[in-house]
């Protein structure tokens, strides 16, 4: 639900603040969206993404610079494929998502290619809807909108995504189709990126529901979006269609568990800023006056992983050894807690964490016993 406009309003002047002064705002993508969803309990990446802190200067402001992103070789590759795949009013486009998804719809001799600019996001949200709803009242025509403008409310801030296409078919139904420029070999591409992909895409496919919820007569949004890559080594596109059901429901779960943005800046001190321009000492502070709930995957998603992961690694934090391990220790926070438990110093010997830890290390001591008999001999 939107905020009020006086809430609202109070709550971007609040946000802008957090950024610094005439520090414009990171946009808030979709690939950050999949990663926040991924890690909801991390308070410190809800409020910088929440308030557009660019994380990639705050990091290197803390002196432990990012080595996430992209670099600019494969954003120029990426962005040449993509004109490629969208060339003739995006044909070629057209014809993989029928020969993928929509087989027994006429084969797309033409489509239309509505016009979407408009002024700033909310502009070009609102044109992107109007453009919909058109596409949808026009049954029996192919239509293929080229980066659709998205908003998705996330902890009571607007989320603003940029597809790379959205198609709608001759039924009515809509397709979000992600173009990407690693390969695919023999049919299959890296099971890692297009599981990235697809969360990604998921994120799409939950905006634009809540594009089609506001029609009178609400379209499917397709559970199967295209994803087109390069075939082999080749600069020809090829395409599979990707179930994403399973990456839709986790997200939107898991972005339904977000903190609100506003109780969170609520909770921090007054004066707070995160600009990379203060001093190291008071940036440092402002980030560490908001919990972070660090794991090692976080250093795949997060331009502030390294700072997390040395703070998490000073405190003794077990969420360092993932949250496999993290979710098996229960209420035993830190390394010194599970060691203090295991040798029997501390820990409630009915809490099953601590019994199996009691247990192992009595397994430990017994293994290492019989190998200091077997080396006297």
């Amino acid at each position: 639900m939107p905020l009020p406009r006086t809430r609202g309003t109070a709550l971007r002047h609040r946000l802008a603040e957090l950024r610094g002064p005439d520090v414009p705002a990171e946009a808030l993508d979709a690939r950050a969206l999949a990663a926040l969803a991924a890690n909801p309990g991390c308070k410190r990446r809800a409020i910088l993404d929440g308030a557009g802190v660019n994380k990639a200067a705050l990091a290197g402001a803390l002196g432990s610079p990012s080595a996430f992103g992209q670099s600019q070789f494969a954003l120029t590759r990426g962005n040449a494929f993509e004109a490629k795949v969208k060339a003739d009013g995006g044909a070629e486009l057209l014809r993989l998502v029928r020969e993928k998804l929509d087989r027994g719809a006429e084969p797309p001799a033409h489509a239309r290619v509505p016009e979407l600019t408009a002024t700033g996001p909310e502009g070009r949200t609102a044109r992107t809807a109007l453009a919909l709803r058109e596409a949808t009242e026009a049954p029996g025509e192919w239509t293929l909108l080229d980066h659709p403008m998205l908003a998705l409310d996330v902890a009571g801030s607007p989320a603003f995504l940029e597809p790379d296409a959205v198609v709608v078919h001759p039924d009515g139904s809509w397709t979000v189709v992600e173009i990407k420029s690693f390969p695919m070999l023999d049919g299959s591409a890296d099971p890692a990126k297009v599981g990235a992909a697809a969360r990604q895409a998921a994120v799409y496919v939950l905006a634009l529901e809540q594009v089609a919820a506001r029609l009178e007569s609400a379209p499917r949004v397709r559970d199967r979006v295209l994803l087109v890559c390069p075939k082999d080594f080749s600069n020809l596109p090829t395409a599979s269609a990707v179930d994403v059901r399973k990456q839709r429901a986790v997200t939107a779960r898991q972005l339904d568990r977000l903190t609100r943005i506003e109780d969170i800046a609520d909770e921090l001190p007054a004066g707070t800023c995160f600009s990379p321009e203060l001093p190291a000492a008071d940036l440092t502070a402002a980030v560490e006056s908001v919990p972070a709930t660090y794991a090692p995957e976080c250093l795949s998603a997060c331009e502030l992983a390294f700072h997390c992961r040395a703070r998490s690694l000073e405190s003794g934090a077990v969420t360092s050894l993932g949250r496999s391990v993290r979710a098996e220790l229960g209420g035993l926070t830190t390394v010194e807690d599970v060691l203090s438990a295991a040798r029997g110093e501390s820990g409630d010997p009915d809490d099953p964490a601590v019994a199996a830890l009691r247990r192992a290390e009595r397994l430990r001591a017994e293994a290492l016993g019989q190998e200091a008999v077997a080396g006297c001999r």
